[in-house]
């Protein structure tokens, strides 16, 4: 069940990956643009826009849209490294409780060697004690 979640969790993030990839290719798309229209133009000198201001308008939509997509991005990354982190801990503790089951399993596995050794060893004992009543 935990895993169904898990691959759900995984299509929903692929998903938001793939819009936000989307919007970042639209965004760079408009801005190559908005660019080249402005490089083919041939200025327009007005007393109140200086050309360095678009220029720096453009870059500062461009570093916000960045940033936006950017942060979506870097939040999901967050999520997942915590996510990671906590199934690492699971995995470890996980191990060391196979590694116990395993320990229990060998010293049970022990004992039964020796109580079979015991038992075999009794009843070679009492098969000469029989062999040597029926001998006499």
């Amino acid at each position: 069940m935990n895993a169904i979640n898990r691959a759900e969790q995984i299509e929903e993030t692929e998903e938001f990956d793939d819009n936000a990839a989307s919007q970042v290719e639209e965004g760079i798309r408009d801005f190559v643009r908005n660019d080249i229209a402005y490089l083919r133009r041939p200025p327009i000198p007005s007393p109140d826009t200086a050309p360095d201001a678009h220029a720096e308008a453009t870059v500062n939509n461009v570093n916000s849209l960045i940033q936006r997509v950017a942060g979506t991005s870097l939040a999901e990354i967050e999520k997942l490294i915590s996510e990671l982190e906590s199934l690492r801990d699971l995995l470890h503790a996980e191990g060391q409780r196979v590694q116990r089951e395993i320990s229990g399993y060998a010293q049970l596995s022990h004992a039964a060697m020796k109580s079979t050794r015991m038992i075999a060893d009794n009843v070679n004992q009492w098969k000469r004690a029989a062999d040597g009543l029926r001998n006499s």
